[in-house]
């Protein structure tokens, strides 16, 4: 497979910037280049492995009708993290993380239905015959439901796996996530444990160039994962429609049945020297369209 993304973009991006060497994890030194003037470097040419690692297993996830789950709270993702969710069809939490979205899932859903029922009241005009107060109170309401459970919003089921910015900040998010032992893809920056994520992708997750470049890549395996998912499903579709066309043609080979009986050729039989074969040549021929009724049956049963 080659690399999905080049040394060039990410160093214009500073994914390559680590924290301040005092506050590393020493578990990040495998992916650890440098120190320069107090900062730790990251070893970009790791970065691209890793990368191309995480890029096979989501684009396998989303081929395999999975999901995927964007997390980043903190400022500096949570543009991107809604954009590329969005643009790959897949999910996301730029907010706030509930504590148990994933653990108590049926909460959560209830919650969902809860917004969705005051969504629908809403559109129904509902809340015109309500008090002023009491429709501000609703509209509050909404409005916070939205800005926390919007991106889950058509979740139904818990995400096949789930890609974090920070693991750092998104603590909560970790510990649920590895409860429930759904796959973990995630920025790894100097100060992070990459031993809590299955896919750990070293870089710096604090720029907003990098934060943006590498959810963008995470959303493109999504996107062309989907892409493959269609691809076999048109592919099974096209099987069907061609059985059901072919079944149809079968009928075609009732003329070949009903010409049979041309086989009255026979008469020339009969104006041979009186052996008296014709009759004998009758009985077959009378036979033949018999014989030939199991062979249009089965060919209209395949």
């Amino acid at each position: 497979m080659a690399n999905i993304i080049s040394m060039k973009q990410l160093l214009e991006a500073g994914v390559h910037f680590g924290h301040q060497t005092r506050r590393w994890n020493p578990k990040m030194q495998q992916f650890i280049f440098m120190d320069r003037n107090g900062i730790h470097i990251i070893d970009l040419q790791q970065t691209v492995t890793r990368l191309n690692e995480a890029y096979k297993f989501v684009q396998q996830v989303a081929a395999d009708g999975g999901t995927l789950l964007f997390v980043g709270t903190k400022k500096q993702a949570q543009e991107a993290v809604a954009e590329e969710a969005k643009r790959c069809g897949m999910f996301y939490v730029n907010h706030r993380w509930l504590g148990g979205m994933l653990t108590n899932f049926k909460t959560i859903q209830s919650r969902i239905s809860y917004l969705r029922d005051l969504e629908a009241r809403r559109d129904r005009g509902d809340f015109e015959r309500l008090p002023k107060k009491e429709v501000q109170r609703l509209q509050d309401d909404i409005v916070r439901l939205e800005r926390i459970l919007g991106g889950i919003k058509d979740m139904r089921r818990l995400p096949s796996a789930i890609f974090i910015i920070d693991t750092r900040k998104e603590r909560t998010a970790v510990m649920e996530a590895r409860r429930l032992e759904i796959p973990i893809i995630a920025l790894a920056d100097t100060n992070c444990d990459p031993d809590e994520m299955d896919y750990p992708i070293p870089a710096n997750d604090d720029a907003i160039r990098a934060v943006r470049l590498l959810c963008a890549k995470i959303a493109d395996a999504a996107v062309e994962g989907r892409r493959e998912l269609e691809a076999q499903q048109k592919d099974s579709d096209g099987t069907g429609i061609e059985a059901i066309e072919f079944e149809p043609a079968a009928p075609a080979a009732e003329p070949v049945a009903s010409e049979a009986p041309t086989e009255p050729a026979a008469p020339v039989a009969e104006a041979a020297p009186a052996v008296e074969a014709a009759p004998a040549a009758e009985a077959p021929a009378s036979e033949t369209p018999e014989a030939a009724e199991p062979e249009l049956v089965s060919k209209e049963a395949l």
